[in-house]
């Protein structure tokens, strides 16, 4: 669904009131509640003309929608047990309704990854393969990266040579996940702490304490201090920095690093950057950035990468102001 599509979805779902809402919420996949969920958080306020195109729209849809069966998995039991006889019928049913009765298993795709890979990590190779495949492929993958090497290469050689699920053995399967998933909100870990977390506290601390507590880090961990320093100021932050920040960086940066830099940037960021240039110049920034083609994310990224060190350098030349350091002092 795009993001108009979402937008309509979410304009609807809000016009409906909470009970309802809540009625269709139980029938869409984890995705489409995170996403529905995430587009309606942020939807403050709609025109009224776009609230009535949407129900308009809607009304329109319905109209063309016609229930000819209210339960399908009965109606083909029926039709083909009358047509084939209960021992032929019954063959076929499970193969053609096996993918109807996977709960436990489904109710994975609610769980984040390191959750599942927790679950998982003791069961056989057959077994995580089995249950994998279940999954959408960015979420099985994340599981995977999680897994020890062995773990991972055994799965996906599984996988790979997987060739159907027998009806009696996904519900086995499916019996096993759902008593494994009876104590599995155990498992479900809050999304607090890490990194970015440390990294934006030491972003409000101020240079003086944010230097001390690298220096401590680094002692131990080098490779734990440079990751908290990459999440300190992220490029998407330089929306942030004031127009007389934006215009020292300017000076400092090459036109081509900025094409591509700005290729990864938001809406929001590239406007800012392109209001404190001038005339002529943002015209051939605009220009630059319609008429270049696709760029590899790496580039992208290596290029911001190089813009932040030198807003770092700035910042400690004191040419720009990062973040609200708390140990400034202003007289």
């Amino acid at each position: 669904m795009d993001e108009q599509g979402l937008e309509d979805a979410a304009i609807l779902l809000m016009s409906l009131g909470e009970e309802e809402a809540a009625e269709v919420f139980k029938h869409l996949g984890p995705k489409e509640v995170q996403r529905l969920g995430e587009t309606i958080a942020r939807m403050k306020s709609v025109p009224r003309e776009r609230f009535s195109k949407v129900l308009d729209k809607f009304d329109t849809v319905a109209q063309d929608q016609n229930m000819l069966v209210s339960d399908t998995d009965e109606y083909v039991k029926s039709v083909l047990r009358k047509a084939l006889g209960d021992d032929k019928a019954n063959l076929l049913i499970d193969r053609i309704l096996q993918g109807s009765d996977v709960t436990g298993i489904e109710s994975l795709k609610w769980m984040d990854a390191q959750s599942v890979a927790e679950l998982l990590r003791n069961e056989h190779p057959q077994i995580v393969a089995a249950i994998v495949v279940h999954l959408e492929v960015d979420q099985a993958s994340d599981v995977l990266k999680l897994m020890t090497e062995r773990q991972r290469n055994e799965v996906l050689v599984r996988i790979a040579t997987l060739d159907g699920i027998q009806p009696m053995a996904l519900k086995d399967l499916n019996d096993v996940m759902s008593k494994v998933l009876a104590g599995g909100d155990r498992m479900k870990k809050a999304n607090l702490g890490g990194v970015k977390a440390a990294a934006e506290i030491l972003n409000l601390l101020g240079s003086a304490i944010e230097t001390s507590v690298l220096d401590f880090v680094r002692e131990s961990d080098n490779d734990l201090a440079q990751k908290i320093m990459d999440n300190m100021f992220v490029f998407d932050d330089l929306v942030n920095l004031d127009d007389k920040g934006i215009q020292a960086l300017m000076k400092e940066v090459q036109s081509e690093s900025l094409v591509i830099a700005l290729k990864g940037a938001t809406p929001e960021l590239r406007e800012k950057i392109l209001k404190n240039m001038s005339t002529r110049a943002a015209e051939t920034l605009r220009e630059d950035l319609e008429s270049r083609g696709p760029v590899k994310l790496s580039e992208v990224e290596s290029e911001q990468k190089e813009m932040l060190k030198i807003v770092r350098r700035l910042a400690d030349e004191g040419q720009i102001v990062m973040g609200g350091g708390g140990d400034e002092q202003y007289v």
